[in-house]
């Protein structure tokens, strides 16, 4: 097997509680997005297009779906014969009889021997559930070029929002002094956006002896960051400038949805140097009724529009009948909104109806209604 310079490790076992009913039964990588787009397309895609031609994927809760969505390399061009998207779920545990990844640092240390199946210089290590675009090789040559055992991308946040976030101190060369974990009162507004790079030899090491410390949260912000910091090793804070969302509420998931209509929104995800891969569902052109009513609207393929529909996102093959409305909303795969229902600041889970003249959300609520089970209408 050839040495690989670097590969990529995506951390998708995140049970995404916080989504609710979206990740009672998908895993939050595989949640829709973008009209088309499945979370985990981002990474994936960045890795692809960055030259990474092997990608493990790292399940665990309600994977069936995101287990056989990611298997297929080919989505990404990483199904050729010297790369590949490998599926890596937790191994079970003789002592406790478990198959659960302890921590984020446990989750790689239970797959070191594919690691070093392919032998690579430097690992990265992506979280799965983030919407955003990066050049993976830029960061691993601002890596080398620091001479560096470990470099974090970070992005700035606005100063109040800072507490929110795992921050990174740093000298005016952007070296990393120390780390604060959600700090009261933080010094920088410098956010982890949980991408690693790691010199691998170095990182297996310290991941051998994590596994034995029964003190260990086994987990990278918890004790591998801190424990490189105490050993005075050189880290680095690689600054991204562009777009990214952590999509872990409904609120977030609905502002990355919301964020599409701006014409001159930063994902841009009809750039052509930098495509955002995903699954190619067969599906029929888009219909506009002729009474429609459309104003500011993010409107996929499969849609059947024959009412109004303002300030909103539809994901492929929604439906919205004569009359009704959908007002600051994003509807999500197979969504049906029946004649008459009116929809406003809300999420549609995939394939939920809303029946005919039916009321959902509303203008003035401070957080955006989640609809995940069908709403009964006049019969």
């Amino acid at each position: 097997m050839k040495q690989n310079t670097m590969l990529a490790m995506i951390l998708a076992g995140g049970r995404g509680s916080r989504l609710h009913d979206l990740t009672n039964k998908v895993a939050k990588p595989a949640v829709s997005y973008g009209g088309k787009y499945r979370i985990v397309d981002f990474p994936l895609s960045n890795c692809a297009n960055s030259g990474i031609d092997i990608v493990g994927v790292l399940t665990q809760y309600e994977s069936v779906l995101l287990n056989s969505y990611v298997a297929a390399g080919r989505r990404w061009g990483l199904d050729a014969k010297e790369s590949g998207v490998f599926v890596l779920p937790p191994r079970e545990k003789a002592d406790a009889n478990l198959d659960v990844y302890r921590g984020t640092a446990d989750a790689i240390s239970q797959n070191i021997d594919f690691i070093d199946t392919y032998s690579p210089e430097y690992l990265l290590v992506l979280s799965g559930d983030h919407i955003y675009k990066m050049n993976y090789a830029k960061m691993l040559a601002e890596h080398k070029a620091n001479n560096a055992d470990a470099t974090i991308a970070v992005i700035g946040v606005p100063m109040k929002e800072a507490s929110r976030f795992g921050i990174m101190n740093t000298d005016e060369e952007g070296r990393i002094l120390d780390f604060e974990e959600k700090p009261e009162h933080p010094k920088s507004n410098l956010a982890s956006m949980g991408i690693y790079i790691f010199n691998w030899k170095a990182l297996r090491k310290m991941l051998v002896a994590d596994m034995k410390d029964p003190d260990s949260k086994h987990d990278f912000g918890k004790d591998i960051i801190p424990h490189l910091l105490n050993e005075d090793k050189r880290l680095f804070a690689y600054k991204f400038k562009g777009y990214w969302k952590d999509v872990g509420t409904i609120d977030s998931l609905w502002e990355a949805n919301m964020d599409l209509l701006d014409t001159n929104n930063e994902l841009d995800l009809n750039d052509p140097t930098w495509k955002i891969y995903t699954e190619d569902v067969t599906t029929l052109p888009h219909y506009i009724g002729a009474n429609a009513q459309i104003k500011r609207a993010f409107i996929t393929q499969g849609c059947v529009i024959e009412g109004e529909v303002r300030n909103s996102v539809l994901f492929t093959g929604a439906e919205v009948g004569e009359g009704a409305k959908v007002i600051d909303s994003v509807l999500m795969p197979g969504v049906k909104v029946e004649a008459g229902a009116v929809v406003t600041r809300a999420l549609v889970a995939d394939s939920v109806k809303i029946g005919k003249e039916a009321v959902v959300g509303c203008a003035d609520s401070e957080h955006i209604e989640l609809v995940a089970k069908r709403v009964k209408g006049v019969e």
